[in-house]
């Protein structure tokens, strides 16, 4: 359970709140709960993520008792400046990730990396200590393709207590990052935990970001689409056009959703 209240306005997308921000914002926010010892987890949230919260109850829950939820992909940036806050910008989890650990190198914040597969944690680790010369990445956990048994939790439990983390990575896909997250932040000594997915891959050099362009238009999904379509066609062809009509249909005032409950209206 997170403790800490949220520390910006949220935009109400289909009843998932998101965070009104932009990169620099976050970074300072982050900053600051770190300095502080505020304990909470965040959420980098797309369209994949809104529509996983809209059929699950729980997940949704999850993303409102966040301390953030980033607006990792344009829809929700585009949402937030309809709604007004001009402001807003993307904030992408694995740009948020470099960010998070270039100010960390001034700050001395420690860092602990939980998430994929055959020694990707470990190349990620070496490839942002040789990025990002004086950050401390104090361990790495690979988890295997299921829950934790007890005697896994308590090993990680253990390993986190030893190294005594600030920040702890969880890259792991939508929605088990979030319930992991929400599961495991009163069970282990961290102040922070980020959900960012895709970002473990992309920073080991294990596979391809979209191009910036692709990024700034909203296209990244048609961009992983191409190179994964076996995986996440049902994804991206189920999820993106119901988004857009419930949207549309929030926007016309033809439904309306409450942060606090499933649906009202």
């Amino acid at each position: 359970m997170n403790s800490t209240p949220p520390p910006c306005p949220r935009v109400n997308v289909l009843g998932v709140g998101i965070s009104v921000l932009n990169r620099p914002l976050a970074v300072k926010l982050v900053v600051e709960a770190a300095r502080h010892r505020r304990r909470g987890y965040i959420c980098v949230t797309g369209v994949h993520g809104v529509m996983e919260s809209y059929d699950d109850e729980r997940v949704r829950a999850i993303h409102n008792r966040a301390f953030l939820v980033t607006p990792d992909g344009m829809p929700m940036v585009w949402l937030g400046r309809l709604r007004g806050h001009r402001e807003m910008g993307r904030v992408y989890g694995p740009d948020l990730m470099l960010d998070v650990c270039e100010a960390s190198c001034q700050h001395g914040f420690r860092h602990f990396f939980y998430g994929g597969t055959g020694g990707v944690a470990e190349e990620l680790r070496r490839g942002l200590t040789r990025r990002f010369p004086g950050l401390q990445v104090v361990g790495t956990f690979e988890p295997p393709f299921r829950p934790l048994d007890p005697q896994e939790e308590q090993s990680l439990a253990q390993q986190v207590e030893a190294a005594a983390p600030d920040i702890l990575w969880v890259g792991l896909s939508t929605p088990k990052q979030e319930k992991f997250m929400a599961d495991y932040l009163p069970k282990l000594k961290v102040t922070l935990m980020f959900g960012v997915g895709a970002a473990f891959d992309f920073h080991a050099g294990r596979a391809p970001q979209a191009p910036a362009w692709m990024q700034r238009s909203g296209l990244e999904w048609f961009y992983r689409l191409c190179r994964e379509p076996r995986r996440l066609w049902k994804r991206y062809l189920g999820n993106n056009p119901r988004f857009v009509c419930l949207v549309a249909a929030q926007l016309l005032g033809l439904r309306r959703y409450s942060l606090e409950e499933r649906r009202a209206g």
